[in-house]
């Protein structure tokens, strides 16, 4: 085993946390990880790697190295790359939410796949928030602003949260023409905050709340869409979720002039200067394919 192959395991088994998970993920066995890491403690002479409550983490000496294996790494095979000896390839991880991620980054990389055939995908598809350095996630794509200012992020677009409603649901019921009507008005809800049923309107320094009594409660976007589509409410959705209902006529924009701020769409990573060679490439890539998407220009 090489050098930078031992550097490789110790970065992989800190950034995992576990010997097991850094070993399924390179596809080692757990002794050779175990090897590896005591070759390079014994060669620098210290420990670098020490086990919490929970998971292997790094010693003070580890982290240093861990800083500086990473760029050596990365410049490594960037280096390759650059040569023409290494083509785009390897595991590249990769999260979005549910709906937005099934409709139009999936395609993205199915496409990307085919461009680099020595590329393999883990696409997580998720509505909560992967950590990128938990998770070992290469590239996010967020709605929403960010929480952590160590991220990296490119804008593609944005998003808002907008009511919507049946033609047949308003002939019955009538249509809002102020938020605090919606109290009167059959709502669908979907994720809520227990025992709080509200939704805010305007910008959120002078957001106006209404309180809800809904009939409905759906966690899940196509099940809130349907149940829209078939007069049993009002839902409320993000933007590029309702577009195909918005344009065929089986959705109505409620209150356009109340909704909130519009939230950013971004694809993120953990590092653009500790960016590999197929993460660099699959970013520009998905860039240039998401930043046109007409479901998230501003409207």
């Amino acid at each position: 085993m090489d050098r930078l192959d031992e550097l490789a395991i110790f970065v992989e088994v800190i950034k995992q946390g576990s010997l097991v998970a850094a070993a399924h993920k390179l596809r080692r066995s757990a002794p050779a990880m175990t090897r590896a890491i005591a070759s390079l403690e014994q060669r620098f002479g210290v420990r670098l790697v020490e086990r919490t409550t929970r998971r292997l983490a790094a010693t003070e000496a580890g982290l240093r190295l861990m800083e500086r294996a990473q760029v050596l790494l990365v410049d490594y095979d960037n280096a390759l790359q650059d040569t023409g000896m290494m083509q785009v390839g390897g595991l590249l991880r990769i999260t979005a939410p549910l709906q937005f991620g099934r409709k139009h980054l999936a395609p993205i990389v199915m496409d990307f796949m085919d461009e680099y055939p020595q590329i393999q995908i883990e696409m997580l598809l998720n509505n909560r928030y992967l950590d990128l350095l938990d998770e070992g996630i290469d590239v996010a794509l967020r709605i929403g602003h960010l929480q952590d200012s160590n991220k990296v992020a490119k804008r593609l677009g944005e998003v808002s949260r907008v009511l919507v409603a049946s033609p047949d649901y308003l002939a019955q019921r009538g249509e809002p023409s102020q938020p605090a009507q919606l109290a009167e008005h059959d709502v669908i809800l979907g994720i809520q905050t227990p025992n709080v049923s509200e939704w805010r309107f305007g910008a959120h320094e002078n957001s106006e709340r209404v309180r809800l009594s809904p009939r409905l409660f759906l966690n899940e976007v196509e099940s809130q869409l349907l149940a829209a589509r078939m007069g049993k409410g009002i839902a409320r959705l993000l933007s590029y979720q309702v577009t195909e209902d918005l344009a065929a006529g089986t959705l109505v924009r409620l209150l356009p002039q109340f909704e909130p701020l519009p939230m950013p769409v971004q694809l993120v990573v953990q590092n653009v200067q500790l960016m590999p060679q197929k993460v660099r490439t699959f970013w520009d890539y998905a860039y240039q394919r998401l930043r046109v998407l007409p479901q998230i220009q501003p409207q």
